[in-house]
């Protein structure tokens, strides 16, 4: 009997999947997934920094993760900070709180319309973004295995801080929970890296117990400022780079019940995450400060692929590929064309931007 109602339990969530549209939870993934996957691991990189894009209007800061390679079977494992592990009442049933640090395989992470965290996994977050907004995947080459071993540690340790509600450690003053300002996803992998994997010149920022909201948030780790300062750290131990644009599925019309006005993922804001500058709190549109004009012609200067899915065919391509510059030339370049941009956009000249980068 057991068996029977196994079976019968197997048929309607298979009828279910079918039923559910691409791009929304329980439907149907790329088919052709499992072999993009392989053409992307043939580069020997060690790990992948995945920033994700800002989804809300003003103040789209994105999301900050890292993928360390072969820690899942055949893919790569994400470690990405959990938003909804704050301990909060609301957040006590219906969400998956089981860590601070989420361990999600990349495909999954990326792609996957079904979670292996289980029910409560949010879609768009813990699984599938790229249904919800594009990612970037700035990926390092070099890197000694014992690095890796001791960035897997940290974020460990980090989730056995907070399943013992330990306090006052030395990556975060206060309650080892998530807090959007205080302990977010930009603090965490940054943590991972200058108390774990021995970066210890890298600024974590550590805002203050009590702070007011404006002073925590001016103090706050934002994803594109720490992914940055990241990119600075591999360069000067020699580490090469290269990225991958994961580009946003744009028909996916899945809206998350838990949001407090749900908007369709298709209608949603897919910005390049900004840093806190002048451009901050700005609606969709054209960045024309420096500080976010120079990280995306950076990390576009150091690009390599273009990764997204056809919705006609609802199947991935490599959508572009060219050679990636130097870090050197790559920053050099950055610098000069944000000066140049920033300055133009400044005096409300008309002119030809001499930056590319990823902002829609």
């Amino acid at each position: 009997m057991r068996r029977v109602a196994s079976a019968l339990a197997a048929l309607a969530f298979a009828g279910a999947a079918q039923c559910a549209e691409f791009g929304t939870p329980g439907g149907p993934g790329p088919a052709n997934l499992d072999e993009v996957a392989q053409v992307l691991r043939k580069d020997p990189y060690d790990f992948e920094l995945l920033v994700s894009f800002g989804t809300s209007k003003g103040g789209s800061a994105g999301h900050l993760a890292l993928a360390i390679r072969d820690g899942a079977p055949g893919d790569d494992l994400v470690y990405s900070a959990n938003f909804y592990a704050d301990r909060s009442r609301k957040h006590e049933t219906g969400f998956w709180t089981d860590d601070l640090i989420a361990r999600i395989p990349k495909m999954e992470y990326l792609f996957g319309t079904k979670s292996s965290l289980g029910d409560t996994a949010a879609f768009g977050l813990d699984f599938g973004e790229v249904y919800k907004r594009s990612v970037i995947g700035v990926r390092v080459y070099g890197v000694p295995a014992r690095e890796k071993e001791a960035l897997a540690a940290y974020f460990a340790k980090i989730n056995d801080d907070f399943h013992h509600r330990a306090s006052n450690t030395e990556y975060h003053r206060g309650e080892i929970t998530y807090n959007y300002l205080r302990l977010n996803c930009a603090k965490t992998v940054g943590a991972a890296f200058k108390y774990g994997a021995g970066y210890r010149d890298l600024d974590v920022k550590q805002p203050l117990v009590g702070a007011t909201r404006v002073v925590a948030a001016l103090n706050a780790n934002l994803p594109t400022e720490m992914a940055i300062k990241l990119l600075k750290e591999w360069n000067a131990r020699g580490y090469r780079m290269d990225a991958v644009l994961y580009q946003k599925y744009p028909g996916s019309p899945y809206k998350d019940p838990h949001d407090d006005a749900p908007v369709a993922f298709k209608d949603l804001p897919n910005r390049f995450p900004s840093v806190l500058s002048m451009d901050f709190r700005k609606d969709e549109g054209q960045y024309k400060d420096y500080d976010n004009l120079y990280a995306m012609y950076l990390i576009y200067n150091i690009g390599r692929y273009g990764v997204k899915v056809d919705e006609a065919t609802q199947r991935l391509g490599i959508a572009t590929t060219k050679e990636p510059l130097p870090f050197e030339r790559a920053e050099e370049l950055a610098r000069t064309s944000a000066k140049s941009d920033s300055d133009n956009y400044r005096k409300g000249a008309r002119f030809n931007p001499k930056g590319t980068g990823y902002n829609p």
